[in-house]
């Protein structure tokens, strides 16, 4: 009965109209999710006092590493930062302004945190939206959300020698794409207009995450004896 919800929340007509739908503030979206995790990313490197190609390394695995993973599994390739160099050209900026305002970042406790859950918000839609134009089953839509939004983060922390943000106890984290893919499909159903879904939707994961950290909200963890 739930895989008979879920498959009529995208009906064959809504499938053909996401494909047309990748509009400018879409792509907007797109372009700010990537300076966001860059600048996550490229901080994180810093913290670590790595050289600055080693800085620009995990900016770039970081704004891209999950899209990566997502284009090749569902077989877009070139995948997507290879076709414009506006994801590039965005990484390079994040870079940029780490590299040159980052003791001005540091003294801000939260930057790292904030920048690295607007990527989170953002990513998941373009993860979603991804799958619905490839007509998949809105449950594979949030996975592939999820993987986008959160494998960057995870190929970043491995890199960095940290237990990857994903798996850590305090941090809501995939659990908010998720919902936040739930909300997406949910919305479609009232007939809003497509912008305010994207919107909404990255906003309540953004909004979700913060609160989560804020009130300590996690999942239980299972103690060895």
């Amino acid at each position: 009965m739930v895989i008979g919800i879920w498959t009529n929340f995208v009906p064959n007509s809504d499938v053909s109209n996401t494909s047309q739908t990748y509009s400018k503030m879409f792509y907007a979206l797109d372009i700010i999710g990537t300076v966001a995790f860059a600048i996550s990313g490229a901080l994180t490197a810093i913290n670590k006092k790595l050289d600055l190609f080693g800085v620009l390394t995990i900016a770039f695995v970081t704004a891209v590493g999950g899209g990566t993973l997502r284009d090749v599994l569902t077989g877009n390739t070139p995948v997507a930062w290879m076709l414009s160099l506006n994801h590039v050209y965005a990484i390079l900026l994040g870079f940029i302004v780490s590299a040159l305002f980052w003791q001005k970042l540091e003294k801000l406790r939260v930057s790292l945190f904030l920048f690295d859950t607007i990527g989170l918000g953002v990513f998941t839609m373009i993860g979603i939206e991804k799958g619905l134009m490839s007509e998949l089953h809105p449950v594979i839509c949030i996975a592939l959300g999820t993987m986008t939004a959160c494998f960057g983060g995870v190929i970043r922390d491995i890199l960095c020698n940290e237990i990857p943000v994903l798996f850590r106890k305090e941090t809501f984290y995939a659990t908010v794409c998720i919902f936040g893919g739930i909300v997406f499909f949910a919305l479609r159903r009232t007939g809003l207009n497509t912008d305010i879904i994207y919107a909404c939707s990255s906003a309540i994961i953004i909004i979700f995450r913060l609160m989560a950290v804020k009130f300590k909200w996690y999942l239980p963890v299972l103690k060895a004896r």
